[in-house]
């Protein structure tokens, strides 16, 4: 049997198994338990939040042969072929790939007919926002008066390109970015049930990367398996993700904080030579500046983690127009980063830069060797012995010859 990703094979099956969206799936299973049901839905959100999956498992409860229900059986053939992808009355649409107006009508053409096997024909219309001007047009008066047999699911990552008239006739219902801890939970569970080696951190590591999102969270993960030949450790996540170790971030704010040139560099080069990008680096320091800055200010809002000690030492150690400074010149370094020479002088000069605008530091200089003096023929003065000849007498000088 060939290898299904693990994005395909957990998707969720019923809406318990949905990971967040808890405002959208109460509004859902209260209009499926009660049959108040509405026409037309529009699900919106980033990439991989559950739009789609959404979509099929609300499909599902209008047609499961048990009735219309918010707990859909799984085992009839309608729940089964809805999974599978064959059901004849799930119609799906890419929109993205089927833009023009011709292609609308031809689908609207088929609207009038009743469904061939379930209960309600419904049309789900992925990346709605792509259809043209008028393709919308054509579809405004059916989507506004379908027959009753049928329901439309559109789902789209950018609702600010439809029309209002279109927004008007549908319930929209928003899909939020998934907070890190719930990509976490649910990636250990995944990993669990799959039996496969991982570490925490890891899984942190990743629900960062992920940005909200559980599909790329699960794509990360697959290409975390392929890389660590079936584990998922911290070391090769890093890696991979060309991360950096919270241990050398905390390193770098010390260095800067203690104005310390010499170990700054030294930590900045051995940074860049594990392989870490330096746009990660800054984000990591802006990242960490936040946390402690949230200590300061809003201590129960700051996330706990291995370095929380550390992070406390800071926000005791920095005033809070300090904090403040480094995270305003980190974040133009992070801005200007792509106009600099080379990564790695960019990033130097961010930090440099952070270490001169605070100037009640005693900067640590790295040591310059003194060129060794030069025997000069005699009658010769070396530059810096010659004294300066004032430009008054000069001129007066030049006007008595």
């Amino acid at each position: 049997m060939s290898y299904q990703v693990l994005a395909r094979k957990w998707r969720p099956a019923t809406f318990e198994q949905m990971v967040g969206q808890s405002h959208v799936l109460h509004a859902l299973t209260n209009a499926l338990s009660q049959q108040r049901l509405h026409h037309a839905y529009l699900f919106t959100g980033t990439r991989g939040v559950g739009k789609t999956s959404l979509a099929r498992l609300f499909a599902k409860g209008l047609n499961c042969e048990q009735g219309v229900t918010a707990t859909p059986c799984g085992v009839c053939g309608s729940c089964v072929e809805i999974a599978q992808g064959r059901f004849v009355d799930l119609i799906e649409v890419d929109a993205a790939s089927r833009t023009k107006v011709d292609d609308t009508r031809e689908l609207l053409d088929n609207v009038q007919y009743r469904p061939t096997r379930g209960r309600f024909k419904v049309y789900l219309i992925d990346e709605v926002h792509m259809l043209s001007r008028s393709s919308f047009n054509a579809l405004l008066k059916t989507l506004e008066e379908p027959p009753e047999h049928v329901k439309f699911l559109l789902a789209t990552t950018d609702p600010q390109k439809l029309p209002v008239t279109v927004l008007s006739r549908c319930l929209q219902f928003n899909l939020k970015s998934l907070t890190q801890q719930e990509i976490g939970t649910q990636l250990n569970h995944i990993l669990t049930q799959e039996q496969l080696p991982f570490e925490s951190e890891a899984l942190t590591l990743l629900a960062k990367a992920a940005n909200g999102s559980m599909r790329d969270a699960l794509s990360l993960t697959d290409q975390a398996i392929a890389f660590g030949g079936g584990t998922v450790m911290l070391k090769q996540v890093q890696t991979m993700l060309g991360s950096i170790d919270e241990q050398h971030v905390v390193a770098l704010l010390k260095a800067l904080t203690d104005a310390d040139i010499g170990v700054l560099m030294q930590t900045c080069g051995q940074v860049l030579a594990y392989g870490a990008d330096a746009q990660e680096v800054l984000r990591s320091l802006l990242e960490l500046l936040h946390q402690i800055t949230l200590t300061q200010f809003a201590p129960a809002a700051a996330q706990q983690s291995l370095y929380s000690a550390q992070i406390r030492a800071f926000a005791e150690q920095l005033a809070p127009e300090q904090v403040q400074l480094y995270y305003q010149i980190l974040l133009t370094g992070r801005r200007d980063l792509p106009y600099a020479p080379d990564p790695k002088s960019g990033l130097e000069m961010a930090l440099l830069r952070a270490v001169a605008f605070v100037p009640e530091k005693n900067v640590k200089r790295w040591q310059v060797d003194t060129p060794a003096e030069v025997s000069l023929p005699s009658g010769q003065t070396p530059i810096s012995t010659v004294a300066a000849v004032p430009v008054a007498e000069t001129m007066a000088e030049k006007k008595q010859h």
